[in-house]
């Protein structure tokens, strides 16, 4: 291998990501582009009928698959799935953190405390205790990229999107920002992407479901999968600390 290579981290080949939020939307889009590539990806989320079938894209698109059905807010089930991860292919090169969750009632005087807690777990105590993880396996092979997808209402402030879903978004920046600042000299980086609307059956979850026309003009997983798949290309002394990625206005 040459030094190029090396400074470019893992080949494709070499490659074994680690996604959550499988299942669909922006989790299932990157194990097709990981597959694409070459690499193997470890799929992981709460339904087992639609991690199979982004696995069988992912060997549709020449990569490997590995299910490990379960749900990330409990540590039993994914502490299981870190067991078998490594068992089976030993420890992931990257991790991609795509499990999501949020809520119609997203004002103070409509959620509850219960949703509140779900959607906090999801979107940030399921991140960071994935990331626990892997960390110590990450550390001793002195790289890896770690991203977690937030979204522009992590980044900037945006009332609509939720009090639980804003405030565990934007609580994402703080975990890499942390992971870059604590772990970057064992070779871990850290990024924080956040896509603006994207197309998926995320947007059941809104108090008002968009129309095919608002659909059109959003981002599409594959747009935000292409995002990533940038983040984890680059090479070991890169280190991309926050991406922001929105559609186009469009013109009147």
């Amino acid at each position: 291998m040459s030094a190029e290579q090396t400074a470019a981290g893992p080949q494709a080949t070499d490659r074994t990501v680690w996604v959550t939020g499988a299942g669909s939307g922006v989790g299932r889009a990157v194990a097709v582009s990981v597959a694409a590539g070459g690499g193997r990806v470890a799929l992981t989320g709460r339904r087992p009928a639609a991690l199979a079938e982004t696995a069988e894209l992912v060997r549709a698109a020449g990569g490997e698959a590995l299910e490990l059905v379960g749900d990330a807010t409990r540590s039993e089930e994914l502490q299981q799935a870190y067991a078998t991860l490594t068992s089976t292919w030993g420890p992931p090169t990257d991790l991609v953190l795509a499990a999501g969750l949020n809520h119609p009632k997203r004002y103070w005087r409509d959620q509850s405390i219960t949703e509140f807690r779900a959607i906090v777990e999801t979107n940030l105590t399921a991140a960071a205790a994935t990331v626990d993880l892997a960390l110590p396996d990450l550390r001793a092979a002195g790289d890896g990229v770690v991203v977690f997808v937030s979204s522009v209402s992590g980044w900037q402030f945006f009332p609509d999107a939720g009090v639980a879903y804003s405030a565990s978004k934007s609580a994402l920046a703080s975990l890499a920002a942390h992971l870059n600042f604590q772990e970057n000299s064992h070779g871990v980086r850290a990024c924080a992407v956040c896509p603006g609307d994207i197309d998926t059956e995320f947007l059941a979850m809104r108090p008002v479901v968009p129309g095919e026309g608002d659909r059109a003009l959003m981002l599409s997983p594959a747009d935000v999968a292409r995002t990533v798949q940038f983040v984890l290309d680059s090479p070991s002394h890169v280190c991309i600390n926050e991406l922001v990625v929105t559609p186009t206005k469009k013109q009147g």
